[in-house]
């Protein structure tokens, strides 16, 4: 499992963190273990370029998906094909707005986009009302599900 994460922005955290709630997720969802994954911080300007560059939407935004290989979430028989997942790309100083509205710390906010930014690689979507039922009620199960295994 080959997992990078590249911290550019200001914002302290602990990328192991990070990794190791992508490792959780692939698990969960079958991925292949030696898939590969990119997850970057960013700040602002770098967020808004890649917003306006890849989705001709001015400014910030939180996180951003990248897919490559097109896997999908595998069986315990039958888990996913070797091949490069993608990349996020999230932007911290979007995070701690939503956080303090959501009421709840940056990095929980982090943590959420990242497991947003991993499902939407794996293709989900929330375009739909029930495909963002579907995918809201799986990545607050995978990040519930990690941060209460963090504290046992």
């Amino acid at each position: 499992m080959s997992i990078e994460v590249i911290n550019e922005s200001d914002y302290e955290v602990n990328e192991a963190e990070f990794a190791d709630l992508a490792k959780f997720v692939f698990e969960a969802m079958h991925i292949h273990p030696l898939c590969e994954l990119s997850i970057k911080l960013v700040d602002t300007d770098t967020m808004s370029d890649y917003h306006v560059r890849f989705m001709d939407i001015e400014g910030p935004t939180d996180v951003m998906s990248f897919p490559m290989d097109e896997l999908v979430p595998g069986s315990p028989e039958d888990p996913t094909e070797q091949g490069m997942l993608g990349d996020i790309l999230l932007c911290p100083a979007v995070a701690v707005t939503q956080a303090q509205a959501a009421g709840h710390s940056t990095i929980e906010e982090l943590l959420l986009l990242t497991t947003h930014g991993i499902l939407h690689l794996l293709g989900y979507d929330h375009q739909e009302p029930e495909e963002e039922k579907e995918m809201f009620t799986l990545q607050r199960h995978l990040l519930l599900t990690f941060l209460a295994s963090k504290h046992s």
